[in-house]
């Protein structure tokens, strides 16, 4: 009888292994619309999580803010800091503008499934994680730039093929981050993020087409001091690099003292255009400081330009998102 019993529980879990080895399809169900919180220069605010906001209207169609033009239901909320404006759109839409608006329209088309797929299950994720939200995500760069109704037929075509499809880990949808450059090599999570995440390990990637392959930049002392509000600077150091190079600890030295930074604060502090990454070398040059670097964003996830070369060199859109996201699966959802 145990012998029977052990049989049944052994062919149970080997099932189980089976089903999930061969990436058998399953689905999630979602809203149909995603909730985009509209950023740019008009309207630069999240409102704060205790903030007291109250809706004062809605427009259906399209609207134009600052010069982009929005399709869908429009709702204008208010509250402290000013007016905020969230955009209710079908989530394919979305994805399809997102990738129009994160790379080159006439990129390859395996290398624009795989953003795509990158795109769709990043917000999959933002959605699931809180689907009664007043909004999913920004348009800007602390999510996923979404540059309003920006139809491209090549993008549309590269999100229909791939549509509904996600990448999951262990059943969930994964945190699909992705940067423009790597400089030669992807950075593990835990260097960026604090956390080890098993699908977002550092891997090699060829992005020598990118215009940030290798970069220089010049800053100047008082504007260094002005974003960073640090009197006095006389220099500033790298004190610690993460295990692929990049920058991770910054030391200020001024007249009066000496401050530690992370670099991604640094950056972040500077301007993400102005410090394109982490991964530089720095010289003060009399009044101003020279940075020597290489690759744009913070190196996680799914190089673009990687994925570009990849798509180049005839990989396919699943062989590039199983190379950046190693350790994870395509699978379905419904709306």
């Amino acid at each position: 009888m145990m012998k029977k019993s052990f049989f049944i529980t052994f062919i149970f879990i080997l099932c189980e292994i089976i089903f999930y080895r061969l990436n058998i399809s399953w689905s999630f169900q979602l809203p149909n619309n995603i909730r985009v919180l509209i950023i740019n220069v008009s309207f630069p605010f999240q409102p704060s999580p205790d903030e007291e906001i109250k809706k004062i209207g809605s427009i259906k169609g399209q609207l134009l803010v600052g010069g982009i033009g929005y399709k869908g239901n429009i709702e204008v909320w208010i509250g402290d800091k000013g007016l905020y404006l969230i955009n209710q759109l079908p989530l394919e839409e979305y994805v399809k503008n997102v990738v129009a608006s994160e790379v080159g329209e006439n990129w390859e088309i395996e290398a624009l499934k795989a953003q795509a797929v990158a795109v769709r299950t990043y917000a999959v994720r933002r959605i699931l994680k809180n689907p009664d939200a007043l909004y999913h995500i920004t348009s800007s760069t602390i999510h996923q730039v979404y540059n309003g109704d920006n139809f491209n037929i090549k993008v549309a075509y590269a999100v229909e093929s791939t549509l509904g499809e996600i990448l999951t880990y262990k059943g969930e949808p994964i945190e699909a981050l992705y940067h423009s450059t790597s400089g030669g090599r992807t950075e593990n999570a835990s260097e960026v993020f604090g956390k080890d995440i098993p699908y977002l390990k550092s891997v090699k990637s060829d992005c020598s087409m990118s215009p940030y392959w290798i970069w220089k930049k010049i800053i100047y002392i008082k504007t260094l001091e002005k974003a960073l509000g640090i009197k006095d600077i006389v220099d500033i150091k790298i004190t610690k690099f993460t295990s692929t190079g990049r920058a991770k600890e910054i030391m200020i030295i001024t007249s009066k003292g000496k401050e530690q930074i992370p670099a991604r604060q640094f950056r972040r502090l500077i301007g993400w255009k102005k410090l394109p990454s982490t991964w530089f070398i720095v010289k003060r040059k009399g009044d101003y400081l020279l940075f020597k670097g290489k690759g744009y964003g913070h190196g996680v996830g799914l190089c673009q330009w990687g994925a570009q070369e990849m798509a180049k060199q005839g990989k396919n859109y699943i062989e590039i998102l199983q190379y950046y996201y190693p350790g994870t699966f395509l699978k379905k959802y419904e709306d």
